[in-house]
């Protein structure tokens, strides 16, 4: 069994995805420091509006005198209607994409819910992307595990408690992964080397790095061969 893992992200993009569909069990690393500022409450969709052809959609969360909170304890700002505003940017940035009317019900539904805590609603839109590219996998959390070290050490306890025979990293990993220490501790370790694939989109010039879910309406049912192609290993293995 191989793991993969990641700080739970909202509306993730492709990367991750195609992360997450190589390996067996995907973990949500929810038990480390939330970082402001980052993927964790936010992501990108494209649209027709701006100079750079998209816009940042922000979870609000409460982090006055919360600095070293740890991801699994961030709770949502419900003060603010922000599920409105993006499920209304999500709806008229797609709406005449192929798919829309295929998925918008699937996000309708998760943003017709009231979410408390961040690493929720992260895990069940990854769960509705998973379950829309009919991809079984299954998520865990790594604060379920009581998983402790940093860096390699961490990825080491995780497989171990999990009982998992591997690890697989994002390109990320290659700047701290000792794979020695996998190793010797006789597990294997590889890397998702993710290229982020071209395909046309509602509005042109195509721009990378939007949100998966720009995939999903634009491509529909191609999306999980778009992603298991975008990984670099399978390209050079059929080559």
């Amino acid at each position: 069994m191989i793991i993969a893992g990641h700080q739970p992200e909202y509306l993730p993009y492709i990367g991750l995805i195609c992360k997450a569909m190589q390996a067996d069990v995907f973990v949500f690393v929810d038990n480390t420091q939330y970082a402001k500022k980052s993927f964790q409450n936010r992501n990108k969709i494209r649209t027709s509006n701006g100079p750079k052809g998209w816009i940042w959609l922000t979870v609000p969360v409460i982090t006055h005198g919360r600095f070293h909170q740890k991801i699994k304890d961030v709770l949502i700002n419900n003060k603010l209607r922000w599920r409105e505003k993006h499920f209304k940017s999500m709806y008229y940035s797609y709406k005449g994409t192929p798919f829309f009317e295929n998925y918008i019900p699937f996000f309708e539904k998760i943003y017709l819910q009231k979410w408390e805590k961040l690493v929720d609603l992260n895990e069940t839109i990854l769960k509705t992307i998973f379950k829309i590219l009919e991809t079984d996998i299954k998520i865990l959390k790594n604060s379920d595990y009581n998983i402790i070290g940093e860096k390699t050490d961490m990825l080491l306890d995780m497989c171990q408690k999990i009982e998992a025979d591997g690890y697989l990293s994002g390109q990320g990993g290659k700047l701290y992964v000792d794979e020695s220490k996998f190793k010797k501790a006789g597990l294997s370790h590889q890397y998702c080397e993710f290229k982020h694939p071209v395909y046309k989109q509602k509005f042109e010039p195509f721009v990378p790095n939007m949100s998966s879910i720009d995939l999903l309406f634009n491509k529909g049912p191609e999306s999980k061969e778009i992603i298991f192609r975008s990984d670099e290993r399978k390209n050079q293995k059929n080559n």
